[in-house]
């Protein structure tokens, strides 16, 4: 069976309040075309091919490798080719990545209220991690939206998932705005197991360069309750908030079902009032610990 990193985003048009309503009159050439470069390079380095899929046959090869991914049978992909289809006629894109050996790597986005200039990715998947495919198709997505006059882009994530929390606040430069408690209800798949879903929205500025080195875990004061693993969990500095999550859910769901329970209301309890207190999670340490600092009060 094949190993995936992979992200799974929420299908929902609502937008944050964070992402401004009102529209830029436009995207600057310079940041379309270093965009294009970048997603061109990204997929180079990665040793893929990325381009839109449109035909029914290509969209049903999509919808097969998402249900692999996500470890479902075909006829309950988390995307049915009929709803790709759909996205697709509306005016969103879904994109793949072909190597040798046949898709690795798929996404699929939709546009948000007209006001917003935002897109929605609602899903994104790579068969492995550590190649570079999944920034690849991000910047390809990037590149589509921005050349369509979008100027951020939206998602969720399950904050438990450490690889995707490093990829999109750490390596996209993305922040997490809001937590939500069980967005989707229960999913019963080979990555979820029947876990309560709690998602993290992320926000991703597409027009802005790539962040500059962000702070990592270092001599914050320790809160003494421990993680479900006894482990140090919560920290405080001058900076904000710290939160630990385990290094591999995935792995955890399958080996030891009560005890990722047990994480999930733990980090629950620990976020929540963080971010109802206003803050925002702008950053993901190597070591697995969230960084939460003030939103920004401009």
């Amino acid at each position: 069976m094949r190993t995936a990193r992979n992200r799974r985003d929420a299908a929902s048009m609502r937008i944050p309040a964070s992402v401004p309503r009102t529209a830029p009159a436009t995207v600057p050439a310079s940041a379309q075309v270093s965009a294009t470069e970048t997603a061109a390079l990204a997929a180079s380095r990665a040793g893929v091919r990325i381009q839109p899929a449109e035909d029914l046959a290509t969209l049903r090869l999509v919808s097969r490798f998402l249900a692999d991914v996500w470890q479902t049978p075909a006829s309950r992909s988390p995307l049915p080719p009929d709803v790709l289809r759909a996205f697709v006629h509306a005016g969103g894109a879904v994109h793949y990545a072909r190597d040798e050996d046949g898709i690795t790597a798929a996404s699929a986005l939709i546009f948000g209220p007209p006001a917003s200039s935002a897109v929605y990715s609602t899903i994104a998947a790579t068969r492995t991690s550590g190649h570079g495919v999944g920034f690849a198709l991000k910047q390809a997505q990037r590149a589509w939206a921005l050349d369509r006059g979008a100027t951020t882009m939206v998602w969720t994530f399950d904050p438990l998932v450490s690889r995707n929390a490093h990829f999109n606040l750490g390596k996209l430069g993305a922040t997490a705005v809001e937590y939500t408690v069980d967005f989707y209800g229960r999913i019963d798949d080979g990555v979820n197991t029947d876990d309560e879903t709690d998602r993290l929205t992320a926000v991703w500025p597409l027009a802005e360069p790539p962040p500059g080195p962000r702070a990592d875990f270092g001599s914050a004061e320790l809160d003494p309750r421990p993680a479900p693993d006894g482990e140090p969990f919560t920290a405080r500095d001058e900076t904000g908030h710290w939160c630990r999550v385990p290094l591999d859910i995935v792995a955890l769901r399958r080996q030891d079902q009560p005890l990722a329970a047990e994480w999930r209301a733990a980090v629950r309890d620990a976020l929540l009032p963080v971010f109802d207190a206003g803050f925002t999670a702008t950053g993901f340490s190597r070591s697995g610990w969230y960084h939460l600092t003030r939103k920004d009060p401009s």
